[in-house]
């Protein structure tokens, strides 16, 4: 069924803030190819962008600031807000302030919707919100919406994406704005930053056996003792899972991921497996790992939405692979959007 049949008729057109993003340019796609009037904003440049779409009106601009969100949501009936200054676990442990700052952005979007008299606003949370201590061992049971409190999330990033899931909270409490909460859980796949100081873990692994594998070198410098466990969903999955919970009728926060916990050391091996080559791993245990395990739990998504992720891990990252390899070796600059980790100062 067409994402269009299942939404509101009331809601015709959409704006995806971060829409030069990773699961941003996957959604306006979705989106799109579905009939909807939708417009991007960004704070990178246009040429930088992921993916764009001469379909899409799209909009390189900064949406912290609130006199831009209220310009981009005139005539907006709904928003899927994936705006925020994010990335893999060695951005967000050096660049608390950074992340917190994108409070501003669900801030100034949410004003913004009660003077332009959006209908709807689907606010892009994250597994970072959980409690650390319920994190500490390498296999933890999944983790339940009801265990974000007592609040203790990752410092800096966790807090912003917490204090944001209470802002959508009162804003329809107050003022009746329908806001749904998608906590992602560790989203992987094409078109993604996969070098750079802001990709996350399956992209990291992907390009560094991948560069192994074209430098003929035996071995990857792997953070952490690899023992550290998380589970990935693929984009696919995210995208048909954060349409369901936007069409629901459920307010509460909702896990969006996948129950398919392995450790990095498992993840290399699935690389390895793809690439044909083996590596010798160089743990390095002064980087940045994170939690010590951490997995979504997916009881309530399956009652509310009726529905659950499909893409295995495996066949997930096979398709992670095959599309970083094709960018590694064709050397096409185009591809440099995906490996700089900051494209908002590039002129």
């Amino acid at each position: 069924m067409k994402v269009k049949e299942l939404m509101s008729k009331n809601i015709k057109n959409i704006l995806v803030a971060g829409a030069g993003g990773f699961i941003g340019g996957h959604l306006v796609k979705r989106l799109l190819d579905d009939g909807f009037s939708v417009v991007g904003a960004d704070i990178k440049p246009l040429e930088f962008w992921f993916q764009k779409f001469d379909k899409a009106k799209n909009f390189s601009m900064d949406l912290n600031d609130y006199e831009n969100c209220i310009k981009v949501t005139k005539g907006i009936d709904a928003i899927f807000n994936l705006a925020c200054n994010m990335g893999g676990m060695g951005f967000i442990e050096n660049n608390k302030a950074e992340c917190m700052l994108s409070v501003l952005i669900n801030t100034n979007l949410l004003r913004a919707s009660k003077i332009n008299n959006v209908i709807k606003l689907l606010y892009s949370s994250s597994a970072c919100i959980y409690n650390t201590d319920l994190q500490k061992e390498t296999f933890v049971h999944g983790l339940k919406e009801e265990q974000a409190y007592p609040a203790n999330p990752e410092d800096g990033y966790g807090w912003e994406k917490l204090f944001s899931e209470r802002m959508c909270r009162h804003f329809y409490e107050d003022f009746g704005i329908e806001t749904r909460i998608a906590r992602y859980h560790n989203v992987y796949g094409p078109y993604g930053t996969f070098d750079g100081g802001r990709e996350k873990a399956p992209a990291a692994i992907c390009r560094k056996i991948i560069d192994a594998k074209l430098r003929n070198k035996n071995a990857i410098d792997v953070w952490g003792d690899g023992k550290q466990t998380r589970s990935f969903l693929y984009i696919d999955d995210c995208i048909d899972g954060t349409l369901k919970l936007f069409n629901s009728d459920f307010r509460e926060p909702l896990n969006i991921g996948s129950d398919e916990q392995v450790s990095i050391n498992q993840l290399i091996d699935i690389a390895e497996k793809i690439s044909g080559i083996k590596v010798k791993k160089n743990y390095q245990l002064d980087k940045p790992k994170g939690v010590r395990g951490r997995s979504s739990n997916n009881d309530k998504l399956k009652e509310v939405l009726q529905w659950n992720y499909s893409v295995k891990l495996q066949d997930g990252i096979k398709k992670t692979y095959s599309w970083i390899y094709d960018n590694m070796i064709k050397n096409d600059p185009d591809s440099m959007k995906f490996t700089k980790a900051d494209l908002k100062n590039i002129k």
